[in-house]
């Protein structure tokens, strides 16, 4: 498989073909309009300029600057970063990517940018959407993107207490492949889970694969080891601890801003060998908020339990709903699980929910290895499935046709979710108007917890040909202001950032503002690592 450099995972599941037809076909039907194909460009094409910076003999063998490298690095996976790339934009590029193989290596970079003043940029999968990899860093002389990938395996296992040893760099795919001889899973599937890696869900508290329960991956982390400007930080292997704030809280989250997260000791579990799953649907949408809220109060945990909008519901599980579909599934390694899916599906029932089809079940076997696990499901929930998987490749066959197709998220308090979700969804349509004239808002709920969702909003609009970056811009600059106004944070699970920051400046207490300061400054005394993400440039 290839890499495409310039958009989401491997050029050959590229959309295509009938797939590729079906999909204009179905946009053409909501949006009636031309929709034209724009081929990437040619990589030698693009002019980049020389690297500003040559490494020391010592450090020249882990050290690339070839400009098919270099292009690969200069951008994350958002809707912004794929235009930009279609187009040629790229303005900031690493001058160098570098691929460390053990940990030594990351302290001798990082050494070497610190008395330098180069910018040091930590890469994962390279699969964020909010400039986090991104070298913006005009204040520097040069910028050095790390690429963990070579530090990609699982080191040690402990079979007694469920925990593994693994390096940061190792991608979703090959860390179950090393953990599935064991009978073990980390259970963590991210929708970027075949190109993003361990560090990267890490660095930017990624949420994974449950929707209740174990819903972040700070939730699996027993200890972490991440390279700083002052030293190694290696936090103690506990199931917990009371001793004073937890050094791996601080690390979780800070986007290699404050160090290098080179590996970490993760909880496992039993590969799941019960599953059962079902949809419901509702003719009224508040109904169907008010019976997933039930399912995440009832202590139940179901492992999916996604609410799709009637608008979500139609465009990507090919089902016309009045109010919703929600979407449920429960697993587990040791028992039987109908009976749990049987009290959930009474509860959306009590709110006049109705099931697509029976409830379907697979007994005794794994069914570990997928987002939404391999086992069979009735067709709403299958197709709403493998469009979750294809979104991203779809996005960008649409992005090559003017398509503004994009998303955010957030999360909010139950009791605040109706005027947030009034309110952004306004926002959304209102800035929709003012720079297309027209498109779809969808919502879905991603994870929902006892005291409120995480919604996810969808945005589907015909674009203008080299302004669609500055329409989307325009779009989520709005929908951004209204989330903050009715109290949702700015990110549930897709980190800060560059894109981020101003809301997450507003958002944050000023004194905690100040504490991340001050550990910046003695965790990274030359201001080098990951420059603009989290706090301002030095």
């Amino acid at each position: 498989m290839t890499r495409s450099w310039w958009g989401w995972g491997n050029v050959e599941d590229a959309v295509g073909g009938a797939e590729l037809e079906t999909l204009l076909t179905r946009v053409r039907a909501l949006m009636p309009g031309g929709l034209t194909d724009h081929e990437p460009p040619d990589i030698s094409a693009l002019g980049l300029p020389g690297p500003r910076v040559t490494p020391p003999a010592s450090l020249a063998a882990l050290c690339s600057a070839e400009p098919q490298d270099r292009a690969a690095h200069a951008h994350g996976k958002a809707f912004r970063d794929v235009v930009r790339n279609l187009h040629g934009d790229l303005r900031h590029v690493p001058d160098l990517v570098a691929r460390p193989a053990e940990e030594r290596d990351v302290v001798d970079l990082l050494d070497w940018c610190t008395r330098e003043g180069v910018a040091m940029v930590p890469y994962g999968g390279g699969s964020s959407v909010v400039g986090g990899i991104e070298p913006r860093c005009d204040d520097y002389p040069a910028v050095v993107t790390v690429d963990l990938g070579r530090m990609n395996r699982v080191l040690e296992i402990d079979r007694t207490s469920r925990a593994a040893r693994i390096q940061a760099g190792v991608l979703g795919p090959h860390l179950e492949n090393q953990l599935r001889p064991h009978g073990m899973t980390l259970r963590h599937f991210p929708q970027s889970f075949e190109f993003s890696t361990l560090g990267g869900w890490l660095a930017t508290r990624a949420g994974g694969h449950y929707a209740t329960l174990y819903t972040h991956i700070d939730d699996l982390v027993e200890s972490m080891r991440v390279v700083t400007g002052a030293g190694v930080s290696a936090s103690l292997r506990l199931p917990g601890s009371g001793a004073g704030p937890s050094p791996d809280r601080l690390f979780l989250g800070s986007e290699g801003s404050l160090g290098v997260i080179t590996e970490a000791w993760m909880r496992l579990q039993e590969r799941p060998r019960w599953r059962a799953k079902a949809s419901v649907r509702f003719g009224d949408y508040t109904a169907a908020v008010a019976a997933t809220r039930a399912i995440a109060q009832s202590g139940l945990n179901p492992a999916n339990c996604r609410l799709l909008d009637a608008a979500e519901a139609l465009i990507n599980a090919g089902v016309s709903v009045g109010g919703g579909l929600l979407v449920l599934a429960f697993e587990s390694a040791g028992h039987p699980v109908r009976r749990d899916l049987e009290l959930a599906v009474e509860l959306c029932r009590d709110h006049g929910g109705e099931p697509t089809a029976d409830i379907t079940e697979d007994p005794g076997r794994d069914t570990a290895g997928a987002p939404e696990g391999a086992s069979a499901a009735d067709t709403a929930a299958e197709t709403w499935r493998s469009s979750f998987l294809r979104m991203p490749y779809q996005r960008d066959a649409l992005a090559r046709h003017a398509m503004i197709v994009e998303t955010f998220e957030t999360a909010c308090t139950w009791d605040r979710f109706e005027a947030l979700h009034q309110a952004v969804t306004e926002a959304a349509r209102q800035a929709i108007r003012e720079v297309t004239g027209t498109g779809v808002v969808t919502c879905r709920f991603t994870h929902v917890y006892p005291d409120g969702p995480a919604p996810y909003f969808g945005v589907y609009a015909p674009g203008c040909w080299g302004s669609t970056v500055t329409q989307w811009d325009h779009i989520k600059d709005a929908v951004s202001e209204a989330i903050h106004a009715c109290g949702g944070t700015i990110t549930h699970h897709h980190a800060v950032g560059r894109d981020h920051r101003p809301w997450y400046d507003r958002q944050r207490p000023a004194p905690f503002a100040a504490a991340l300061t001050a550990a910046k400054a003695v965790l990274d005394p030359a201001g080098v690592l990951n420059p603009g993400v989290l706090l301002p440039v030095p």
